[in-house]
């Protein structure tokens, strides 16, 4: 759960952020007929993107394909999954994204990734994002009015 509590705040954000499901597809298995690990860093990434589409808007790649200058943006620094249970193609899975903490240029989510059928978790994950100067190649501080914005819940609907 959240550490973060905004400048002159008392408020604790607890409970996912973002709740983001997702139907399995073939192409996301293996042989073997279960959903390859790689494949779980991209559910993570898909249910981040969304989020931060909503908190903050997305604009650097964009902006990158114009031939403008990128910004700041996050880049991945770390990732790690643990792996509870298979999934196979056509599972519907729902990943639950919480903000798990702020450094001074990270900011920290965690993830459990469960069947919608019958709510069991098949993976848990945490990864951190580094606020990252694109242009500069340098990390950067997360200010306290960006930590407020990604700290917000996103609903559903």
């Amino acid at each position: 759960m959240v550490e973060y509590v905004p400048q002159g705040s008392r408020e604790v954000i607890e409970g996912p952020l973002l709740r983001h499901r997702l139907q399995v597809r073939f192409r996301d298995c293996d042989p073997l007929g279960h959903v390859n690990n790689a494949v779980y860093l991209t559910y993570l990434e898909q249910a981040r993107l969304i989020l931060w589409r909503r908190q903050i808007g997305l604009t650097w790649s964009t902006r990158a394909a114009q031939g403008l200058p990128r910004g700041e943006g996050f880049i991945l620094a770390r990732a790690e999954v643990d792996f509870r249970a298979q999934v196979h193609a056509g599972d519907e899975l729902e990943v639950r994204l919480s903000l798990g903490k702020f450094g001074r240029s990270s900011a920290t989510y965690e993830y459990e990734v469960a069947q919608t059928s019958n709510g069991e978790i098949v993976a848990t994950a945490k990864t951190v994002q580094v606020w990252f100067d694109y242009d500069r190649g340098v990390s950067v501080p997360i200010t306290e009015e960006l930590k407020h914005k990604l700290s917000r819940r996103i609903d559903n609907g």
